[in-house]
């Protein structure tokens, strides 16, 4: 375990500074916590070392792992690569965040816990929509009751996006809203997963995706994923027995809606109100956070056994994607 104590600050190197790793590492630098960037590709790392020229950088991530004064890495590599980096950094003695997911596979995911916790490491996944400040806001906010009894959750992430190679439309972009479902509604359990895909560019890889959850207490979510669709659509809707919320996330706007049908099946609509307004500074946030955690030896929001929840649940729903291939 990194011995940090609360009045410093961490030293963090990020492993893999491709477009998003960049973003990462541009954030740490920023928080005066960054020392050191590792790529083995040079197109990544030359322009950022030039651009961060005080860190160091290193081709092969093994050589900041071996680095005793660094306390923690930021993983930033391709998903498949998680599991093996981020096990070598725990093993090295280092806190880790790693983007989400976590890992491909379930299994792998609750190894990466049981070592972390095994090595008193703290382990914390990016999921990022976490740190946008309307999303915890509205977790308190349905605490308190404010749209009365949850009926259902209703998502879309949507858009003309990059698509991959190696995973499915819902395991690239779906695993955000899952997070979210999960922040807002923890004490739920999951009793039935139904997913639907379709796979129109490769063989295999579904472009868009459907998948709903049935909770306990009869709560039901419903989420529609894709990276091949002409508008960007990024949205969140919730409808309760006294009101429905709808979240805006490319605005960061969450409008109430007084609105709904009573037991006469009489439609009642009392208005519209905007009632929290957010802001688009996730990732510093998110950063911010596991500086603190490093620096507290706190729990994370996103710990490593929230991040293999979610990828439980994306596998589940892999699974019957896979079935209704064959």
């Amino acid at each position: 375990m990194a011995a940090t104590t609360k009045s410093e600050t961490p030293n963090v190197a990020v492993i893999g500074v491709g477009g998003w790793g960049r973003n990462l590492a541009r954030n740490l630098n920023q928080l005066g916590a960054l020392c050191a960037i590792a790529d083995s590709d040079q197109l990544n790392l030359a322009p950022l070392a030039a651009e961060l020229s005080k860190v160091d950088a290193h081709a092969d991530y093994q050589e900041a792992l071996k680095d005793t004064s660094i306390d923690a890495v930021v993983i930033a590599t391709p998903v498949p690569t998680h599991y093996d980096i981020a096990r070598a950094a725990i093993e090295a003695g280092k806190d880790v965040f790693v983007e989400k997911p976590i890992t491909l596979e379930a299994s792998a995911a609750w190894e990466l816990v049981a070592l972390a916790e095994q090595h008193q490491s703290l382990l914390m996944v990016g999921h990022l929509l976490l740190f946008q400040p309307a999303i915890p806001w509205l977790r308190d906010y349905l605490a308190e009751g404010n749209i009365g009894t949850v009926h259902s959750i209703h998502q879309k992430r949507l858009g003309l996006g990059r698509a991959r190679s190696h995973e499915n439309a819902l395991w690239c972009l779906g695993s955000h809203d899952i997070a979210v479902q999960r922040l807002l509604f923890p004490e739920r359990t999951i009793e039935q997963i139904t997913a639907h895909g379709q796979a129109i560019l490769q063989a295999g890889i579904e472009d868009d995706c459907h998948l709903n959850i049935s909770y306990s207490g009869g709560l039901e979510s419903h989420l529609h994923c894709s990276w091949l669709w002409p508008n960007r659509d990024r949205a969140l809707m919730i409808v309760g027995s006294n009101g429905i919320i709808e979240y805006d996330e490319i605005e960061q706007v969450i409008t109430l809606h007084r609105k709904g049908i009573d037991d006469a099946l009489v439609n009642i609509d009392n208005g519209s109100e905007t009632i929290q307004r957010g802001h688009d500074q996730p990732l510093r946030l998110e950063m911010e956070h596991f500086i603190a955690c490093i620096q507290r030896r706190e729990e994370c929001l996103c710990d490593g056994r929230f991040g293999a929840e979610v990828v439980d649940i994306m596998a589940k729903a892999g699974e019957q994607l896979k079935s209704k291939q064959n």
